[in-house]
């Protein structure tokens, strides 16, 4: 019932927000009489507002044409490089990359969004190397003929797409992903599997939830995993090809991320009504284009949903040495040659600060040469990724970091 409460809600917004698209175009066209007085430009101005926050939105796509390489433009070019039920590899290149570029493998979180959520860390690191994402399939697409998907198969297909990448790759994991990712990382040092990742970097990670918890790790510690099994888990109407999928639905991980920061969304789309009222319509595109992202939502598998909620943010079992990959304990002192970075922000209220630098504490086997940890300042949870800050003052740090350890593996190819 939960579902198909929220697709016939979603009809009745959906109509509503045509109708008040249309109306804010009427309001506004100069050729009528509303578009010259300032009563007219309000109101369209408002729903126009209405219309955007109220509108339905699919999966966005990458788009990224062109990037900026030392005053120099080049075409991007995207390509599925590898096909799976629950998630594609794609691969971004173009041709003013070095031959010897380095090959990263960027792990976008499943938590809701889809991976274009990290359009601006694609578009940064493309710059100089070849980079491959993790493009996670929204659940309510994916057939029950598919089978199901938890944790141990979100690792399984991290090995594959290192494996597919070849030896001498690296990984960047953002958010949810660092702990799978590191977990894929250590099964893999533990065998000395040779498309282990050169380096791990992982950002805004909840590798540890027992440091500065947030509202999000309360939130899964004050109910029993029963809760959220009878609560939030819900079944995909026929509708979709996915249908009779157990999922946790995109829509109520959104509707819990918006809710976190209600006042800040709030301010955000007052701001956008006065940009609009006052003709400043670059700004109120740019704060449209950060939520045509942000309101994108997918499906999470049921299995995957409950497993990560009990393990990671409730068990605690990665750094607690209790995690297990079909039926083997991860060991995380196994990673030896993996050289690991940590990247948190100042000001992050997803992950608190010290989550994902435990990382560094935890891999005991790893010299300390081989690790490194920035906090950045005045920064939040997805400042991280995107945004200047990103661009300027974490990017430079990453690449530097895989340059470093890129050279080691240049001098054996040589």
């Amino acid at each position: 019932m939960l579902y198909t409460t929220y697709e016939l809600q979603r009809s009745w917004m959906n109509a509503a927000s045509t109708w008040a698209s249309i109306g804010a175009e009427l309001l506004g066209n100069p050729a009528l009489p509303f578009g010259y007085g300032a009563g007219g430009t309000v109101m369209a101005s408002a729903l126009e507002v209405f219309a955007h926050a109220s509108a339905n939105y699919g999966k966005p796509s990458f788009n990224l044409q062109t990037v900026e390489v030392d005053g120099t433009s080049y075409p991007v070019t995207e390509a599925i490089v590898l096909h799976k039920p629950f998630g594609n590899l794609l691969h971004f290149s173009h041709p003013g990359l070095a031959k010897d570029a380095p090959r990263l493998l960027i792990v976008a979180p499943m938590s809701g969004h889809f991976a274009t959520l990290l359009r601006g860390t694609v578009e940064r690191m493309v710059e100089r190397a070849h980079v491959f994402i993790t493009d996670w399939a929204d659940a309510r697409q994916v057939p029950l003929s598919a089978g199901e998907f938890d944790l141990d198969d979100y690792i399984d297909y991290l090995i594959d797409y290192f494996e597919h990448i070849g030896p001498g790759a690296h990984a960047l994991a953002v958010c949810q992903p660092s702990v799978p990712t590191f977990a894929a990382t250590a099964l893999m040092a533990d065998t000395k599997h040779p498309c282990r990742p050169l380096t791990l970097t992982m950002m805004g990670g909840p590798v540890d939830t027992r440091e500065a918890p947030t509202s999000v790790n309360d939130l899964a510690m004050q109910r029993p995993i029963e809760w959220f099994r009878h609560t939030v888990i819900a079944t995909v109407p026929l509708q979709y090809p996915g249908a009779g999928r157990r999922v946790y639905p995109g829509f109520l991980q959104l509707a819990g991320f918006m809710s976190m920061n209600l006042g800040n969304h709030m301010q955000s789309h007052y701001h956008m009504f006065k940009h609009l009222v006052e003709g400043a319509d670059e700004n109120a595109d740019a704060t449209k284009a950060f939520y045509d992202e942000y309101r994108s939502i997918c499906d999470l598998n049921a299995a995957y949903y409950l497993q990560t909620v009990e393990e990671v943010f409730q068990k605690h079992s990665l750094p607690k040495g209790q995690f297990m990959h079909r039926g083997k304990r991860i060991d995380l002192g196994a990673i030896r040659d993996t050289a690991i970075l940590a990247v948190e922000g100042e000001r992050d209220d997803i992950s608190g600060i010290g989550q994902t630098k435990a990382a560094l504490h935890l891999t005991t086997g790893l010299a300390e040469s081989r690790k490194k940890y920035l906090l950045a300042a005045e920064v939040g949870h997805y400042g991280i990724f995107n945004g200047s800050k990103w661009r300027n003052q974490i990017a430079p740090v990453l690449e530097d970091w895989i340059a470093k350890h890129d050279k080691a593996r240049l001098k054996v190819a040589a």
